[in-house]
C-alpha cells in the first residue's frame, strides 16, 4: 500500500508490516528485522503470529490511513487493531493501537511501532531521550545504552521520562520526534550498543489495572533543519497547542509569591531522623547514626548566622520536622517534633526566617504509607491488578505500602488544615515523589484508579496547597505536573545521580529545560567533582537556583557524594551568588536556543528570551556571561 498525504508519503508492505515513510526529501523506515509483537503470560507472540490479519485504506474528513485488525494469538480469540494514518492538517503520522477482544491472553507488554532504522555509523546521528533532564546519544557513543540503564525502565511521566517523547536526528538536520499522546502506561524502549553505531528506539505499552482496555496513540513529525533545540520547541508548541503550557508568569498572576522565589539560594536542612529496625538503612553496627535531632532554635540559630555570613535571600527546606521523623508513620506525621520544640519552636523558626526575608517550605509525603502509621488500614493502600498490597520496608520508616492517591487529597488537606491551626505560616510545601516515580493503580472497588486518575490526584493535592498561597514543590518534574507544579527539589542530569566514576550514558543537554524553563523553578546541585566537572556550570546552563547546603536524607542516595569525590569549596556563598544573580535575571526567561559551540559538546551555550546568554567551557571549567 502507498499513499501521499500533506506531503507525507506513506509506504506499508502488507507481508512484513514494515513502514517507510518520506517528507521533505527524507526517507525513514521501521527497522527491517524488528517485527511488532505482543508479550503475555502465555508467551510472546509476533504480530504476524495472528490466524487472520487484514489491512484497508481509510480515508476520513481528517486523514488517510491503513486500519489492519489481527486475530486469533496462541489458540485464543485475541484480537487487537491498529490504525496508521496522515493527518491531514499537519502531514504528522498517528500510530494508533486498539484493542477489541482481550480474551484469551493475559498482556504485559506491546512493543509497537516498531523502532526506525538508524544505523550510521556517524557521530552526528544523535538520539534525545528525556531521561531525567535530558540526554543526546550519539551513534557512536562508546558506552552502551539500554533500557535497564534508563531510570523506570524508561517510562513516561517518572524520572526515566520527564517528558513523553524520544528523537533521532541525522547529520543533515533531517530529524523526527515521537510523542506519545497517551503516556499514562508507557514509556520507551531503547539499544545502542557500545560504542555504536546504530541506535534503536521504540516504544512499549502496559496493561492497565491487568487489561489493555484503551487506545494507545503515538505521533511522529518529521522535521527538517533540525537540532535538539528545534525538536523542543516543537514539543513545546504541541503542549501550548493543547493548553498544557502554563508559565511562572501565569502562576504567578494566582500567587505572586512566585515571583520571591526567583534569585534565592536554596537551604535544604533537616530536624529528626529516625531509622527503623526493620529498614534496609539500619546500621546494626552503629546504631548512633540511626537517629539525629536539631532543635527548630539550632536551625534558626544557622538561618541566622548564614545571613551574618553575607548569604542573602534564602529558601529554607526542612526535612524531618514533625514527631515520627523523616519518612517515618506518613501520612499521619504530625505533631511538630517535640523534642525539637514542638509546635511552639517551629512556629518561632518560620517566624524568624520571615522576619530576615526569607521563605520556608517542608517536606512531606502523601504516597509511602507506613505501617506505623496512627491510623493505618490496610484497605486504604493500593491494590495491584491481582488484588495483592505491594510492601517493603526500604525507607527509615521501615514496613510500608502505598497509599491510595484517590484518599490522598483528604490527607493533604487534613494535614495542612491543623498546621495552619498552629500558626505555622507555610510559603511552600514539597511533597514527596510526586514527580518522579510512576503513578500507582488500585483495584480496591472502593478507590479504584488507574495511572491517570493518580496523577490528577497528585494534582489536586497541588492546587489544594496553590489555593491557599502555598507553593507547590515536589522531588524531581513530570509532564503532567507543569500546570500545577512551581518548583522541585532538583531537576538533574541522569549522569549527576551517580557516581561520578560511572561512564555517561551520552552528552547532557536541557531538553526539559528547553520546553519548559519559564515554567517551573528547579534549584541545581553545586558541587566540584574531584578531577571532574563543576556543576555550577550545569547550574548556570540551565538557568537555575542553587543549592548552598543540600544535606542528603540518605548517603549515597540522590546524587550524595562522599568527601573523596567532593571537592570542597571555601567560597560557596560566593558562588551561590553568581548563580542566584543570573538566576535573578532569567529565571522565569523562557531558553529558547541551546547549543555545542562550534560543534564541540564540551563548550556549551543557553540563550534566553532576554538575549541573555551563557557560555560554559567543560575543559577549563570556566563560563562566560553575555548580554
Amino acid at each position: 500500500m502507498e499513499f501521499t498525504v500533506s506531503g507525507t508519503t506513506v509506504r506499508f508492505d502488507e507481508r512484513t508490516l514494515q513502514f517507510v515513510f518520506t517528507r521533505s526529501g527524507a526517507e525513514w523506515s521501521t527497522c527491517a528485522d524488528a517485527v511488532p509483537s505482543l508479550t503475555a503470560s502465555q508467551g510472546t507472540f509476533a504480530f504476524t503470529d495472528a490466524v487472520s490479519i487484514t489491512h484497508e485504506q481509510r480515508e476520513t474528513g481528517t486523514g488517510v490511513g491503513i486500519r489492519s485488525i489481527y486475530t486469533g494469538f496462541g489458540h485464543s480469540a485475541y484480537a487487537f487493531e491498529t490504525y496508521v494514518w496522515v493527518e491531514r492538517s499537519s502531514g504528522d503520522v498517528l500510530f494508533e493501537w486498539i484493542p477489541l477482544n482481550e480474551q484469551g491472553l493475559n498482556v504485559t507488554n506491546v512493543a509497537w511501532p516498531a523502532p526506525f532504522a538508524f544505523d550510521r555509523a556517524d557521530e552526528h546521528d544523535a538520539t534525545l531521550i528525556t531521561h531525567e533532564q535530558g540526554v543526546l546519544i550519539p551513534n557512536t557513543w562508546p558506552t552502551a545504552v539500554t533500557t535497564q540503564d534508563i531510570a523506570f525502565d524508561g517510562r513516561y511521566e517518572t524520572a526515566g521520562g520527564y517528558m513523553p517523547w524520544f528523537a533521532q536526528i541525522r547529520a543533515d538536520a533531517h530529524a523526527y520526534i515521537a510523542i506519545c499522546e497517551t503516556p499514562w502506561n508507557a514509556g520507551y524502549s531503547i539499544d545502542h550498543p557500545e560504542n555504536g553505531p546504530y541506535t534503536h528506539i521504540g516504544t512499549w505499552f502496559e496493561p492497565s489495572l491487568g487489561t489493555m482496555n484503551y487506545r494507545r496513540v503515538i505521533r511522529y513529525r518529521f522535521l527538517d533543519n533540525a537540532d535538539h533545540t528545534a525538536v523542543c520547541k516543537t514539543y513545546r508548541a504541541y503542549v501550548d497547542e493543547r493548553g498544557h503550557l502554563r508559565t511562572l508568569a501565569e502562576k504567578a498572576a494566582r500567587n505572586p509569591s512566585v515571583r520571591d522565589l526567583i534569585g534565592r539560594s536554596w537551604v535544604h536542612v533537616g530536624i529528626k531522623t529516625k531509622v527503623q529496625p526493620d529498614s534496609s538503612f539500619y546500621d546494626p553496627e552503629h546504631p548512633e547514626k540511626n537517629d539525629s535531632l536539631v532543635t527548630f532554635a539550632q536551625r534558626t540559630k544557622q538561618m541566622q548566622t548564614l545571613h551574618s555570613m553575607g548569604a542573602g535571600r534564602l529558601y529554607m527546606h526542612l526535612d524531618g520536622w514533625a514527631q515520627p521523623g523523616y519518612d517515618n508513620a506518613h501520612p499521619d506525621y504530625l505533631p511538630a517534633c517535640e523534642e525539637a520544640g514542638g509546635w511552639e519552636g517551629m512556629k518561632a523558626l518560620v517566624d524568624a526566617v520571615h522576619e530576615q526575608g526569607d521563605i520556608f517550605g517542608t517536606h512531606d509525603q502523601y504516597r509511602d504509607y507506613y505501617f506505623t502509621a496512627q491510623t493505618f488500614d490496610a484497605n486504604n493502600a493500593i491494590r495491584l491488578a491481582d488484588g495483592t498490597m505491594p510492601e517493603h520496608a526500604r525507607w527509615a520508616g521501615g514496613h510500608q505500602t502505598y497509599l491510595c492517591a484517590e484518599l490522598a487529597p483528604d490527607y493533604v488537606r487534613r494535614n495542612f488544615a491543623e498546621i495552619a491551626a498552629h500558626g505555622v505560616d507555610l510559603d511552600c510545601a514539597y511533597l514527596d515523589v510526586f514527580t518522579c516515580n510512576e503513578g500507582d493503580e488500585c483495584s480496591n472497588p472502593e478507590h479504584r484508579m488507574t495511572r491517570r486518575e493518580c496523577y490528577e490526584r497528585r494534582a489536586e493535592c497541588f492546587e489544594y496547597l496553590l489555593s491557599h498561597g502555598i507553593l507547590s514543590s515536589s522531588e524531581e518534574v513530570s509532564d503532567w505536573a507543569v500546570p500545577s507544579l512551581v518548583f522541585c527539589h532538583y531537576a538533574p542530569y541522569d549522569f549527576q545521580m551517580r557516581s561520578p566514576a560511572q561512564p555517561r550514558q551520552g552528552v547532557p543537554v536541557p531538553l526539559y529545560n528547553l520546553v519548559y524553563h519559564d515554567c517551573v523553578i528547579e534549584p541545581w546541585m553545586m558541587e566540584r567533582v574531584v578531577d571532574g566537572d563543576d556543576y555550577m556550570l550545569y547550574a548556570l546552563l540551565n538557568g537555575g537556583a542553587p543549592y548552598l547546603i543540600r544535606d542528603a536524607a540518605y548517603v549515597g542516595v540522590d546524587g550524595d557524594m562522599d568527601d573523596e569525590q567532593r571537592a570542597r569549596t571555601e567560597n560557596d556563598i560566593e558562588r551561590c551568588h553568581q548563580v542566584a544573580a543570573f538566576h535573578e535575571r532569567i529565571g522565569m526567561q523562557e531558553l529558547v536556543r541551546h547549543e555545542f559551540v562550534d560543534g564541540d559538546p564540551l563548550v556549551q551555550r543557553s540563550v534566553f528570551a532576554d538575549g541573555t546568554s551563557v557560555t560554559c567551557d567543560f575543559h577549563t571549567q570556566t563560563y562566560r556571561i553575555s548580554e
